[in-house]
């Protein structure tokens, strides 16, 4: 019994073709770990205790509703949203409003700043038997009514981005959006005001209720723009799945190339 030797000559153009494989193979592994690497950058970079509310290089604004309609359970809910923004690794400006505003930082302050104001909002623990207890004293109690006018906080914020001609701008309204009913018109005419010029309205209702939540959600440009909070937390988490479509996308996409690879080099292999 005989077999076939491979000719002599043949051996070239085997050894050149195995080391064509040996690179395409290695190629085909770098990119896979090079997507998962970028996958995991993504997913760092999406981590749930820090993520934005507003997109990426956005000139944010919050306009803050300090108004007498704030409750004591209002006031953590809003200390955790500012306890958010303040880790959000961005920069913001801050509005405070009731029945007026003012602006209390400019736009481009580092987000750390808003630490300094989270105090105003943490309510100390019960000291006396059957009372209630109350918040901190702020700079700014005596400044305002016990009225609501979230549309001055809205047009106040729209008039600095005028006024700095901000890149990119976008506005954050963290209240409990129980707004006074004289104001209902002067709120539809900002918020579409909002919507004309294109910046994007955020809006973190704490605790609203649902004739509040609706009014309010018919005058944003998407419903998902509105995001209720009722517990302590802040409500600026990110989406679980926010970066799950990305990450499956990017190994997807280097499972796929690496199956491109072997098969375009097995159908060389064939042609030999």
């Amino acid at each position: 019994m005989t077999t076939d030797a491979i000719p002599l000559a043949d051996l070239g153009r085997l050894r050149d073709a195995a080391r064509r494989t040996t690179r395409l193979r290695l190629l085909a592994v770098l990119g896979v770990a090079a997507a998962a690497a970028a996958a995991l950058v993504v997913s760092l970079r999406t981590h749930p205790q820090t993520a934005a509310f507003l997109p990426i290089g956005t000139n944010g604004i919050v306009v803050l509703d300090v108004s007498a309609s704030i409750s004591n359970e209002t006031y953590a809910r809003i200390a955790g949203t500012l306890d958010r923004l303040a880790t959000s690794h961005s920069r913001y400006g801050l509005v405070l409003f009731s029945d007026t505003a003012y602006q209390a930082l400019p736009p481009g302050t580092p987000a750390r700043e808003l630490e300094a104001f989270r105090r105003f909002f943490t309510v100390p623990a019960q000291t006396v038997p059957g009372g209630a207890p109350l918040p901190p004293a702020n700079p700014w109690s005596e400044q305002f009514s016990a009225g609501t006018r979230i549309s001055t906080g809205l047009q106040l914020a729209l008039d600095v981005i005028h006024a700095q001609r901000l890149g990119h701008p976008g506005v954050v309204l963290v209240s409990d959006l129980d707004d006074d009913t004289g104001d209902i018109e002067a709120l539809t005419s900002v918020a579409l005001a909002y919507r004309k010029l294109g910046v994007p309205l955020r809006v973190v209702g704490l605790s609203p209720s649902q004739e509040d939540a609706r009014l309010v959600t018919r005058l944003l440009a998407h419903p998902s723009d509105l995001r209720r909070v009722t517990g302590s937390d802040g409500g600026l988490r990110a989406e679980p799945t926010s970066a799950a479509p990305l990450v499956v996308l990017t190994l997807a996409a280097a499972a796929f190339l690496a199956l491109l690879l072997a098969l375009t080099e097995r159908l060389r292999w064939g042609e030999m």
